[in-house]
């Protein structure tokens, strides 16, 4: 792995366990073991680093959700879906990066900003078209179960979290 997508790792790591506060470029440059110079030889300033992150985080979901939904066989992608953000606590044991950045965007960066909304509205195309696909909604109406089923979601991480209860996952029967 080289230097910069270890920052982008340690980094993401930190936010998604205490917000985008939770590291600085000098913490990171320590734990890997590379001046705090360095860092900004990547990213700029904290803002820059935080949008990448960002940017990063949600092509990977996308991606692994398309590359997971083109195997699916005899199940719904909106199962699919559920469990992407189930297995981030279950197994990884962190909150959705975007979800977490989201709820402190007042007091974010805009390049930050402007990243975590693009989380939210690809993600919401993306379901909007799987309810379209797999439930015969129109668009209007997918885009509401859409909207509907991303922040049950994201609440739902919030309250496993804070409950140490990961079954509460297991009552998302009505989106399915």
């Amino acid at each position: 792995m080289n230097k910069k997508s270890q920052i982008l790792t340690l980094a993401e790591n930190k936010v998604r366990s205490g917000g985008y506060g939770n590291f600085s470029f000098r913490e990171l440059a320590d734990e890997i073991g590379i001046k705090s110079s360095s860092v900004h030889y990547y990213f700029r300033t904290k803002s820059d680093l935080g949008a990448e992150l960002a940017h990063q985080y949600t092509d990977t979901f996308l991606s692994s959700l398309n590359d997971d939904k083109d195997k699916l066989v005899g199940s719904s992608a909106i199962n699919l879906y559920i469990n992407a953000f189930k297995t981030a606590l279950d197994k990884d044991k962190q909150m959705c990066l975007c979800g977490l950045l989201g709820a402190q965007s007042d007091a974010l960066p805009e390049l930050v900003k402007i990243e975590i909304k693009r989380f939210f509205e690809l993600n919401i195309a993306w379901l909007q078209q799987v309810y379209i696909e797999e439930k015969g909604l129109t668009v209007d109406h997918a885009k509401i179960s859409a909207i509907r089923l991303l922040a049950t979601l994201e609440g739902m991480m919030i309250l496993a979290k804070v409950l140490d209860d990961i079954t509460t996952f297991d009552s998302i029967t009505d989106f399915v």
